[in-house]
């Protein structure tokens, strides 16, 4: 299964990332600036997670993903349905090249441990994750898998129980959900999702 996942996603260009313009994008960042935090940190009281020293290719794709509905349109995702509005403010490519320049202006802080899990028997499971993900969960662009070093733990758990349930990486244009969604299934249930995420939480 593995294999075969690699071999579409090599297959899958890495995605482009448009030159953008800092500056124009601080000021459309006003509006992230509200749920995400003036230093795009995150904000859990709002489930906004942290975008600060995520990959900015990344950040593209899913706010064009937003935009478009293969993100936050499904049934069930309350908080993508919240993210949704947010990136159809963002007029055109151009307006998300530059709202993600300036996201890669902010400094990562390392975010607070707020998941209970068996980061061993994580390490275990993660093996499986290793192979898009990277050994330190550094991400691999080549293969489309983003960072998750540095990220929320309570936004992965909850996006890998959002995989599992078909709430993302469902929709028919979602390639890189769909790949993710077998993956995700191979955890058997929350606590399986605790411990891998509390593993790479000590990757950080």
């Amino acid at each position: 299964m593995i294999r075969v996942l690699l071999t579409v996603a090599l297959a899958v260009l890495a995605w482009p990332v448009a030159a953008g313009d800092a500056a124009k994008g601080k000021t459309l960042f006003a509006v992230c600036a509200a749920c995400h935090g003036a230093d795009g940190n995150g904000i859990q009281a709002m489930n906004a997670p942290k975008l600060a020293g995520q990959e900015p290719w990344y950040l593209e794709r899913q706010l064009k993903a937003y935009k478009s509905g293969v993100r936050g349109a499904a049934a069930g995702d309350m908080f993508g349905a919240q993210m949704r509005p947010m990136a159809m403010q963002l007029a055109d490519d151009a307006a998300i090249a530059d709202v993600v320049a300036y996201i890669g202006t902010f400094a990562s802080s390392e975010p607070p441990v707020t998941v209970k899990g068996d980061a061993a028997a994580g390490k275990t499971l993660f093996a499986t994750c290793v192979a898009c993900h990277g050994q330190n969960a550094e991400g691999n662009v080549q293969l489309n898998a983003p960072r998750l070093t540095g990220q929320d733990d309570w936004y992965m758990v909850r996006q890998l129980a959002n995989y599992k349930k078909g709430v993302r990486g469902a929709h028919p244009q979602d390639t890189f959900g769909m790949q993710m969604r077998p993956m995700a299934s191979m955890l058997a249930d929350d606590k399986a999702i605790n411990d891998v995420v509390a593993y790479i939480q000590t990757l950080n």
